[in-house]
């Protein structure tokens, strides 16, 4: 039997890893890519594929999201795709779910494969989507945010902490990272970096700049409601005076 597999994630990095090891495996069909909640939740109700691969965060509607459209019992066969994040990890451990954490190799990716062949063969709890879904929604509504980005260098895939990030600039088509005396380029916008990365821990001080809070040193007050905000490094950012929930995180208004 032909398994017909749907892949759902909206790093296309991540979509090619998934079919060119999907391409290697006897008996898998790829009937489709999807990069947002949307057009996965058509495909889905439309294709009816037996598996798909899904990535957990995605912009404007999750992963998770995508299951409670198409609800549990109607769901394909489901291998979660993740960066991050520990607590949902735990939930797919604790409740035979199978994930791929990123980056992942072909050894482990031919694991979960094995796990979704038997799940489709009636071997493991068809109920375990259900479940998954409650514990994380049990976990005090706690969001997932990144504890990694994939940059691509060099034909290599290079993985940054975000915890290494000091601030993160627009440009252009690109973004930025710029981490101590290194910078990376990361072909994503900062609004699709900035619902991401953990609001507590990354700022967006302006329209072109994310700062890591824990980087900055002090905030200067500059002209025309505008602040300068200065990180440990010495480096000066603009912080734009209509940012004004953000300066109230930061201190600098009360």
């Amino acid at each position: 039997m032909t398994i017909r597999a749907l892949i759902i994630d909206d790093e296309p990095l991540a979509r090619r890893s998934v079919r060119r090891f999907l391409d290697k495996g006897a008996g898998i069909e790829v009937i489709g890519e999807c990069g947002d909640g949307d057009s996965a939740v058509e495909a889905i109700r439309e294709k009816r594929p037996d598996l798909v691969f899904l990535d957990v965060q995605m912009p404007e509607m999750t992963g998770f999201d995508v299951i409670r459209k198409i609800g549990p019992e109607a769901m394909p066969v489901t291998v979660f795709v993740t960066a991050y994040d520990r607590y949902a990890v735990r939930a797919f451990d604790a409740n035979a779910i199978d994930y791929l954490l990123k980056p992942f190799g072909k050894e482990r990716f031919d694991r979960a494969l094995k796990r979704a062949k038997e799940r489709l063969a009636g071997k493991l709890n068809l109920n375990d989507l259900r479940v998954v879904l409650a514990s994380l929604e049990h976990d005090q509504g706690q969001a997932i945010y990144v504890d990694r980005l994939t940059v691509a260098e060099n034909g290599r895939i290079l993985l940054i902490n975000v915890k290494d990030i000091d601030w993160i600039a627009a440009c252009g088509n690109y973004a930025q990272l710029h981490t101590g005396r290194r910078t990376y380029e990361i072909r994503q916008t900062l609004t699709y970096l900035e619902a991401k990365l953990n609001p507590r821990e990354f700022l967006r001080i302006h329209r072109s700049t994310i700062v890591n809070v824990r980087r900055i040193r002090e905030i200067q007050p500059w002209f025309r409601g505008h602040h300068l905000v200065i990180l440990q490094s010495g480096q000066e950012l603009r912080m734009s005076r209509y940012q004004r929930e953000v300066a109230k995180q930061l201190g600098v208004l009360q």
